[in-house]
């Protein structure tokens, strides 16, 4: 990995590289996107089996795009009962964890004649988009689905190109624990655009969630408007920043943890010595030769992989916030001395026993989360991504009277008379 030190000449320059996340040189794929959206939106079906036929290698009929009951229980009973017994309890935990953010209608009388309040209506379906290929994401399923469950979300749809492998079956089994109402076997922009516009197979949703490659993040991004979209995720994300206590080992392993998951994944790690620097790069290259992984894992590190040194903590942390990442881990003597001075990341990992691998799968928290810097503004994926709010007002005669003069001054302010109108047409005498 390259190292850097704050204080050197051209530090300034080498970190607005590295917090750029590579994201120059997209406009071939935006273009490309646009045509396959294009192209779903008008045929359909047709346009999706061509494109996963092209892309995937993969040739589907409509009546195969949706994996059917048989084929879910087929999957079910596939799946060895220790993995099985993992995605539950992972589920479980995952639960808890999201039931606590689940929000109640309210409603409030403060004033005579005066109903004011909220109320909290579930989306009635969304669709979830799986990563698939190589790596399946079972753990993605359970993240996805079970907090739109909560919510109380009537149509659960999920996405994802399964074709029939055995890892395939961990995806469907997740499904069905998670309660998919709905599985098929698409993936890439096209699945975007099935989602987003509706086809004869696929049905159209109120809102489109879950990680995935550079053509499903455009695909998102181009389709927000027509559906909601949870975010617009880049590839993996992760800052160590570490005091020198740790085994450098452990926190070479943590940084390659992430290598692994895109060539394009960013890489930080933030020391306060070079000594320490030097100990984790040199763990970083022994233990990335025994990946099963590497090929991808060293292009990650040669594209997006740094050492930073630090002067201090308080610098360490500004840079923190600064690179505003999916996944922190503060690997330090005292962690929550610090916790409460980090303003921006996905994801807070604390502590020398808690690798981000377990954020990924069974603490419950939640593993879809804003990457790109996008933590400044935004949140992990919660129950609250598939509920929206209606603002419910109530007010009797007398109450309007109270606050007659002050409205309809306001609207003169904005020159709106009809506004004021709405109002004073309320308390003219009127004939029967």
């Amino acid at each position: 990995m390259k190292i850097f030190r704050v204080g050197d000449k051209n530090f300034r320059k080498q970190f607005e590289r590295v917090i750029s996340r590579g994201k120059e040189g997209l406009e071939a794929v935006e273009r490309s996107v646009h045509t396959i959206l294009e192209e779903v939106k008008a045929k359909g079906d047709e346009a999706v089996i061509e494109y996963t036929r092209r892309f995937d290698g993969i040739n589907l009929l409509p009546s195969q795009l949706r994996v059917s009951r048989e084929e879910i229980e087929e999957a079910y009973e596939k799946v060895p009962k220790e993995d099985l017994d993992s995605l539950k309890l992972a589920s479980e935990r995952i639960e808890s964890f999201h039931r606590r953010q689940l929000m109640n209608s309210w409603f409030e009388s403060t004033e005579n004649g005066i109903i004011l309040g909220q109320m909290v209506i579930p989306l009635k379906r969304i669709g979830a988009y799986i990563p698939g290929g190589e790596n399946p994401y079972p753990s993605t399923v359970l993240m996805t689905l079970i907090p739109a469950k909560i919510a109380g979300v009537s149509e659960l749809i999920m996405v994802s190109p399964i074709y029939g492998s055995r890892e395939s079956a961990h995806v469907i089994a997740a499904a069905e624990l998670s309660g998919a109402t709905a599985i098929f076997r698409v993936g890439g922009a096209q699945a975007v655009g099935a989602l987003a516009y509706g086809t004869d197979s696929v049905p159209k949703v109120d809102k489109i969630v879950g990680p995935g490659n550079v053509y499903v993040a455009t695909a998102k991004r181009m389709v927000f408007g027509e559906v909601g979209v949870d975010m617009v995720a880049g590839p993996s994300e992760i800052c160590i920043f570490s005091d020198g206590h740790a085994p450098p080992s452990s926190v070479a392993a943590d940084l390659l943890s992430q290598g692994e998951h895109d060539e394009r994944a960013l890489l930080v790690l933030i020391v306060l010595s070079d000594a320490y620097a030097s100990a984790v790069n040199g763990e970083v290259e022994r233990q990335v030769k025994e990946l099963k992984n590497r090929a991808v894992v060293e292009r990650s590190l040669s594209n997006q992989g740094a050492i930073i040194v630090a002067q201090g903590f308080g610098e360490a942390i500004d840079l923190i916030n600064e690179i505003a990442p999916e996944h922190l881990e503060l690997i330090v003597e005292t962690p929550w001395n610090l916790v409460g001075r980090v303003r921006n990341a996905g994801a807070i990992f604390l502590g020398p026993f808690t690798p981000e691998t377990v954020g990924d799968y069974l603490a419950g928290t939640n593993h879809v989360l804003p990457t790109g810097g996008t933590s400044r503004f935004s949140s992990p994926l919660g129950v609250d991504d598939f509920l929206k709010k209606s603002n419910i007002i109530s007010f009797s005669q007398e109450a309007l009277s109270r606050f007659r003069e002050h409205i309809i001054r306001m609207a003169a302010m904005e020159g709106l008379d009809a506004h004021a109108r709405a109002v004073e047409i309320r308390f003219l005498d009127k004939k029967v």
